[in-house]
């Protein structure tokens, strides 16, 4: 696991990847967000956070061919964990006051500039990166929800059926051995897929924006995180044959009145999110519910590995931009070090077998 998904990983409250880029560095200079998800403007009520049966009064702009326009550059940058924590355990939705208690906790233990219990120097620089350099919201979710998963009830995935937790435990094992190669490694530290970017889209430790791009018979969706682009088409064409299987899946999309659909199937089984297998059935909706805020869910089912589907629901917030690119596999110089380590140990291993 590189040095970034340990710093993720360890804040309990933070939605992350299972495993991170190994050493590379984060090739983002800072957007500014025109709303921090959750962030009340004067004269409007915080985004995402509309009363069931209150009036809707706001009409999404139409793009030339009368489709809603949601373009633009999106954020979804929050500290709303996908999971409930234990901690928060029945408790859905935190008051105001616990609200500003849980999002004041959260800032402080996740500041990486901070000194306070840190052992040595090797837990010191295992925090690779100062603060700037994060961009994981500061505030939670504007309907307060302790989690993202708003299905099932409890704010958690799923168990996993007896065949995916094999799946997943002999991923692990490999992963915990020496790396024989790039392959015995996660996609995100080989630059190849960061789970976070999706699809589904889910907030992380930096990167959380994302451009929409519509244009006549397609949408265009662009991710910051490893600069990946999926073009989706809505003339209705089926997806492709099931022989034919792609990273990020095949994205058939359509219009539900003022929300955006996209189904995607034919994921490979090595993407494998959250533990999901090849199977994995995703439906991701789209909604603008006013002029700064963009509502993103999505439903998993894959009954092949999980007891039943699962609805995660995130509000995303416009962003000025512009978005810069994500150079991962030119400074992925951790990937060589990694190798270069298990090589050295190997022949570390061996040099002591002979002496005895």
């Amino acid at each position: 696991m590189g040095v970034p998904a340990l710093l993720i990983a360890a804040v309990s409250l933070a939605p992350a990847p299972a495993n991170g880029q190994a050493g590379t560095a984060i090739a983002k200079p800072k957007t500014t967000s025109s709303a921090k998800p959750g962030s009340t403007k004067p004269g409007s009520t915080k985004p995402g956070s509309t009363k069931p049966g209150a009036t809707k009064t706001w009409t999404p702009p139409r793009t030339p061919d009368g489709q809603p326009d949601l373009q633009g550059i999106w954020s979804n940058a929050t500290i709303t964990p996908l999971e409930r924590p234990d901690d928060l355990a029945g408790k859905p939705v935190l008051t105001e006051k616990e609200e500003a208690a849980y999002e004041k906790d959260v800032l402080r233990r996740t500041n990486v500039d901070r000194r306070e219990g840190i052992l040595g120097t090797e837990a010191d620089v295992a925090r690779a990166y100062n603060q700037f350099w994060y961009d994981r919201g500061t505030k939670t979710v504007g309907t307060r929800r302790t989690s993202l998963i708003v299905d099932p009830p409890d704010g958690k995935i799923p168990p996993l059926t007896p065949e995916a937790q094999k799946r997943v435990d002999d991923r692990d094992m490999r992963r915990a051995r020496l790396a024989e190669g790039p392959e015995d490694r996660s996609l995100s530290e080989r630059c190849i897929l960061w789970q976070t970017a999706g699809p589904p889209m889910l907030p992380s430790g930096y990167n959380n924006n994302y451009r929409i791009v519509q244009s006549r018979g397609y949408v265009t969706i662009f991710n910051e995180m490893i600069h990946d682009t999926r073009i989706i088409p809505l003339d209705g064409s089926p997806h492709l044959p099931q022989n034919i299987r792609l990273w990020m899946g095949d994205s058939r999309g359509h219009w539900e009145g003022d929300t955006l659909v996209i189904d995607t199937t034919n994921f490979t089984a090595k993407t494998a999110f959250r533990g999901a297998s090849e199977n994995l059935h995703l439906v991701e909706r789209f909604t603008r519910a006013d002029a700064e805020t963009l509502l993103y869910s999505f439903t998993v089912d894959d009954p092949s590995s999980f007891a039943r589907p699962w609805t995660a629901e995130i509000t995303s917030v416009r962003s000025q931009g512009p978005i810069f690119e994500y150079a991962c596999h030119e400074g992925n110089y951790g990937m060589t070090g990694l190798l270069a380590g298990a090589r050295a140990e190997e022949k570390k291993a061996a040099q002591g077998t002979e002496k005895k």
